[in-house]
């Protein structure tokens, strides 16, 4: 598909697409919805085989935040952004490209705000803060809060409760528990998964960081290859999308999918392999949600870390209660969760 057919077909509020010619790579800003509140969500970079690839990814990932903030019933809407390189930069460039990006966001006047994704660092949310304030998780000061260990601490509580439905309780002493990536929120996820008595095994297409997180957890580490065929009672994908699939969930032996990955599915249809094979699924953009959720709450003027610490345990309550509530319709709870969000968007519609 081209990029004028992707666009013609793209079911949001609007498209920003603009083409930086030092680098070589396109910047897409995509707005899903704003039925919430003004679009938020994070700005991607990454290198992509074509730019259709870059677009379809932001596309994809506004309406994930759209169903992401919904679920959690937050005052935003679904926004992404994704700076789709066609060639590695290096560090000048990257600094180049950033504040040009922020320039653009800037021209926006606050109709998106933008936060922290695959590919971006703190150090990068800075660069853009610089070139306009629109920037989610940097405080007047210019510094710049990791989201990562916020998500991690809701998909732990996401974990403990897909536990609890599938065996009875919560508890994790012994529950062997594959990460397919240790990054920015595999790392921290890990280290409170073997806090609670977890057996890990971990896995990264970076054997240098996997061995550096697996040594001090005493982890087991499986190469990328094979990690879908890897016996455990929850399968964590923490990288990157679409890894849940025709061709993955066959492999998988697991009795949970719960991680911190945005778009684990790759077609709607995944949904219903996982159930066919009775693994349970928790829905990526209700487990992932803690990171938009704990900076939103600081961009709403809450700074208690022990109150934010309780909104996002509260992602695994959620949780619960969609599990229940698919078992009860005997679906999956990726249907369940959509219809959820559904009648909360149409509600505030309404309103």
């Amino acid at each position: 598909m081209t990029l004028t057919a992707m666009i013609e077909a793209w079911n949001g509020i609007g498209l920003v697409a603009t083409y930086d010619r030092p680098t070589a790579a396109w910047i897409f800003i995509a707005l899903h919805d704003d039925t919430m509140g003004v679009p938020l969500g994070g700005t991607r970079l990454k290198v992509y085989p074509a730019p259709t690839d870059g677009l379809r990814d932001a596309c994809r990932l506004a309406e994930g935040m759209t169903y992401k903030w919904a679920a959690v019933n937050f005052p935003f809407g679904g926004g992404k952004a994704v700076l789709a390189l066609s060639r590695p930069i290096d560090a000048d460039e990257r600094r180049a490209l950033l504040t040009r990006y922020g320039e653009l966001l800037g021209t926006l006047r606050g109709a998106f705000i933008t936060g922290q994704d695959l590919g971006t660092t703190p150090d990068d949310l800075a660069t853009i803060a610089r070139a306009a304030p629109y920037v989610n998780g940097v405080d007047d000061l210019g510094h710049v809060e990791d989201p990562g260990p916020y998500t991690a601490r809701a998909v732990f509580a996401g974990i403990r409760s897909a536990v609890e439905f599938r065996f009875g309780n919560a508890d994790l002493t012994g529950r062997r528990i594959v990460i397919q990536g240790v990054g920015d929120v595999g790392r921290p996820l890990a280290e409170r998964l073997a806090r609670a008595g977890a057996q890990l095994v971990l896995s990264d297409v970076d054997a240098g960081r996997v061995q550096a997180v697996a040594a001090p957890l005493a982890a087991d580490v499986v190469v990328p290859e094979a990690v879908y065929a890897t016996p455990c009672d929850v399968f964590a994908p923490c990288a990157v999308g679409a890894t849940i699939n025709a061709e993955t969930v066959p492999q998988l032996r697991c009795a949970i999918v719960a991680g911190s990955a945005n778009n684990q599915l790759r077609e709607d249809d995944d949904a219903e392999r996982l159930v066919e094979r009775e693994i349970l699924y928790a829905p990526d953009y209700i487990i992932n949600a803690g990171g938009a959720v704990g900076q939103g709450m600081k961009r709403l003027g809450e700074h208690d870390e022990e109150t934010i610490g309780a909104r996002l345990d509260q992602v695994g309550d959620t949780l619960l209660e969609i599990f229940r509530e698919a078992a009860d319709r005997s679906e999956s709870p990726a249907r369940t969760a959509r219809r959820r969000v559904e009648r909360i968007l149409a509600s505030r519609r309404r309103a």
